[in-house]
């Protein structure tokens, strides 16, 4: 089971991180997801297994961060210069596949999605 949270409302220019809890380990590879009011989900970020790989949507490289810290069993998305446009629900998603994929059918778990405001 995967729970997100830290989502909220920030103004742009601001940061926030997003945690993803895996209950029962971090296996595979988690991806974050966000959709946005009257789009489809769209992808954002994903790591690897082991951290050594990280890919990421146009829109974010170098603002956004993916990690995880198999450890604590989370995932976490730092998001760092935030735009409007960055508004949405994100979600968490694991894959027990090898590839970090774009795509949200490649990914079996998901969390419930945690809210992320960005005003202008």
């Amino acid at each position: 089971q995967l729970q997100a949270s830290g989502g909220g409302l920030v103004q742009a220019g601001g940061s926030l991180r997003l945690s993803c809890a895996a209950s029962g380990g971090t296996f595979g590879i988690y991806g974050w997801f966000r959709q946005a009011p009257g789009k489809e989900r769209e992808f954002v970020a994903a790591v690897s297994r082991s951290s050594s790989a990280t890919r990421y949507t146009d829109s974010v490289k170098g603002r956004f961060t993916i990690s995880r810290d198999n450890a604590k069993n989370t995932v976490y998305l730092q998001m760092n210069s935030l735009k409007p446009e960055d508004t949405a629900v994100y979600y968490c998603a694991q894959s027990t596949g090898g590839i970090l994929s774009l795509y949200p059918s490649s990914y079996q778990y998901w969390g419930q999605g945690t809210l992320v405001t960005v005003s202008s």
